[in-house]
């Protein structure tokens, strides 16, 4: 296989600890190339999120078609900030033969918005709908999906009725749950959980780490689970590196 080449699409942040910043930083420990679409700007910082600018459709689109895409491997689709940004982005890459990680975000870490009313709603609309998408939801974003809550009884239920919508496959993040924190995979080949013991420490934008490094090892073609065995692992050795 030649260059892995993983296109980013999503929302700055200033300290690039979570956002199209980190999928930069993670793609150069990966030895990936980066390509990057700008859906909108945040200033936030550990108090929250201060300011979000949805860029206009037509800013969003310009930059999609500037990029090259037969060079590109994988797509990771982070914040949009607005229904506009997802249609833009659903019509993209709509008919692409590319695994598309899509981390349905809408709140920051200390529960700020970042995405305007109804952008959620889109997501599952355009893109839990395209074939090629792994979705990678936590908790609180699935239960929004589904519109009813969910609990570690519920995961499996939950992951097969999301992916039922359209997707390759839907990952749902359970680490915030209490105990022994569990990921369940639910694709064409049926569902899978992943467990591991939890790691007691603070990082900043793991749901980002996770979707780019899953991006990074499709991107290179890895088998789905194989790949979501690597994306973990990436993460848990960065929790324990923070751990020190």
């Amino acid at each position: 296989m030649g260059e892995v080449a993983v296109l980013s699409i999503g929302t700055t942040h200033p300290w690039n600890i979570a956002g199209v910043g980190l999928d930069l930083r993670i793609g150069a420990q990966l030895d990936a190339r980066v390509f990057t679409v700008l859906a909108a700007i945040s200033a936030q910082d550990a108090h929250g999120v201060h300011a979000l600018e949805p860029l206009s459709p037509a800013t969003v689109h310009a930059q999609l078609e500037a990029i090259p895409w037969p060079l590109v491997t994988a797509v990771r689709v982070g914040a949009l900030g607005s229904p506009d940004a997802v249609h833009a982005v659903a019509a993209a890459l709509a008919g692409k033969e590319l695994p598309v990680v899509v981390d349905p975000v809408v709140f920051a870490t200390g529960g700020s918005a970042l995405a305007v009313e109804g952008t959620l709603q889109a997501i599952g609309a355009e893109l839990l709908t395209l074939p090629q998408v792994l979705l990678t939801p936590n908790l609180d974003e699935a239960a929004a999906l589904l519109g009813r809550e969910i609990g570690r009884a519920q995961l499996v239920d939950a992951a097969v009725e999301l992916r039922s919508r359209g997707a390759r496959a839907v990952l749902l993040k359970g680490g915030h749950l209490a105990g022994e924190p569990s990921d369940v995979l639910a694709d064409r080949d049926g569902v899978e959980t992943f467990s591991g013991q939890r790691i007691n420490a603070e990082m900043r934008g793991t749901g980002c780490t996770l979707a780019m490094a899953l991006a990074v090892a499709l991107g290179r073609g890895d088998e789905l689970r194989d790949a979501v065995r690597f994306a973990r692992g990436f993460v848990r050795e960065r929790l324990v590196l923070n751990a020190r």
